[in-house]
């Protein structure tokens, strides 16, 4: 696909470093080695100047919360109406970071307290999340983690991850592993693929997903040598984070593309952002913009109670609303699940519109997304099977492994090269009888 640039990208790219050409732009390696880092190199780029007394601010608010955007996502921001912006407002700082609430948390999800292995947060039964990186090409300002964020004390090393690696070794119950960070792919191809190359001498790990925001912040990194690598270690899950449809682009929309052509199941988390995407109107447009670029909306989160995140959070009726504009009102697999991530680390909880009004022995009273109220017959002959947890002597079909697809039979099982028979013999031959017979 021919790379397509925008007269922002072009003057950025020149702004930034005056002998770059618009292939640099599209390295990843040269975003990550110009992301913006400070105040000043903002206003520079975006032409704009803050008041000295909103710069202090800003710059005191960085001083807490590091801030790092790649030259591309500040690329997509309008510098018309910049302030309204809702790429701006994900990746600029903002004063009311500072602000910390009463019910405020550096860890509301009790991540650490969940951690029985460095690296892991074990909360779930039967998977994890593995952090392998704690560095991303982006600091969002929404970030649940802001507590780790740009910190080099949080990195984890090789001694780390194999410490990960040998808690998931030792725990056969782990069925699932989440890779996550900071963002998975800030990680070599190399490195990557020897974490995932250990995960998969691991017999009971069956599925490896992978939470990243590159192909949002950074899409360049999405690369033919990176998909390669990726495809040689299936069943693998990617899982990324759009928030607004502006995040959409012609760049982003290219390594969906190679992700999805590549086989990889790609699902969506969007975090419910006051100001940025809490909007029935914005979310439809999103959903429907990512199932056509085969992407399936995942979760809907409410924003954490992370510190410094009061100003990003709505209550929880507007996530609800913009659930029951969906519902019904578009197709299903293009409905996210709306989620509170309790805090104290409770886990994910689904909070749905109320489609069940009312029941008694035999009905159930529904309403459907136009209002309309209907009643559901429950069967009269629905004979219950009591759960003794005797699975030796249960009455309902245990046989848990992969069914066979056929039985070959006739001269198909002659040919077949996975079948010993070398011959087929009617049921009432004489002779075969006879050596039975004899036999017995």
């Amino acid at each position: 696909m021919t790379p397509i640039y925008s007269e922002q990208q072009q003057e950025l790219a020149s702004q930034i470093d005056g002998n770059t050409s618009l292939k640099n732009w599209k390295d990843w390696r040269w975003q990550l080695k110009h992301s913006i880092r400070d105040i000043r190199t903002i206003e520079r780029l975006l032409n704009v100047q803050f008041e000295p007394e909103e710069r202090k601010t800003l710059e005191n608010t960085v001083k807490k919360f590091p801030l790092s955007v790649t030259p591309y996502y500040l690329s997509l921001i309008d510098r018309e109406d910049f302030r309204n912006d809702p790429v701006f407002k994900q990746c600029t700082p903002n004063p009311n970071e500072l602000i910390i609430g009463a019910h405020d948390m550096a860890d509301p999800l009790h991540e650490e307290a969940d951690s029985p292995a460095p690296g892991i947060t074990h909360r779930y039964p039967d998977r994890v999340l593995f952090h392998i990186s704690n560095v991303c090409s982006m600091y969002c300002r929404h970030c649940t983690r802001k507590r780790k964020v740009g910190d080099q004390e949080f990195i984890p090393n090789r001694e780390t991850i194999e410490a990960g690696l040998e808690y998931i070794r030792t725990t056969p119950q782990v069925r699932d592993v989440l890779l996550s960070g900071g963002d998975p792919l800030m990680l070599s191809d190399e490195y990557l693929d020897w974490v995932l190359s250990e995960l998969d001498t691991i017999e009971h790990v069956e599925v490896v997903r992978i939470g990243t925001r590159m192909p949002v912040v950074l899409p360049y990194r999405i690369t033919t040598d990176l998909v390669n690598m990726l495809k040689t270690h299936q069943p693998l899950w990617i899982n990324t984070h759009f928030n607004h449809p502006r995040e959409i682009t012609a760049s982003s929309r290219e390594a969906l593309r190679m992700l999805a052509d590549g086989g990889f199941p790609l699902g969506n988390q969007t975090v419910l952002l006051a100001g940025v995407n809490d909007c029935p109107r914005i979310i439809r447009v999103l959903v429907h913009k990512l199932v056509q670029n085969r992407v399936r909306p995942y979760y809907l989160y409410q924003c954490d109670l992370s510190e410094g995140l009061t100003h990003f959070r709505t209550p929880v009726s507007k996530g609800i609303e913009i659930i029951e504009s969906l519902i019904g009102h578009t197709s299903g697999f293009a409905v996210p699940t709306y989620v509170i991530d309790a805090p104290g680390g409770g886990g994910k909880i689904p909070v749905m519109p109320n489609y069940l009004i009312s029941w008694s022995t035999h009905k159930v009273i529904l309403r459907n997304y136009e209002g309309v109220i209907t009643s559901y017959q429950e069967p009269e002959s629905y004979q219950s099977v009591f759960c003794d947890r005797n699975c030796d002597d249960c009455r309902l079909t245990l046989k848990l492994d992969d069914a066979d697809e056929y039985q070959s039979i006739g001269i198909e099982k002659l040919l077949s090269y996975d079948d010993d028979a070398i011959s087929l013999v009617p049921a009432d031959n004489e002779r075969h009888q006879r050596r039975e017979d004899a036999a017995e």
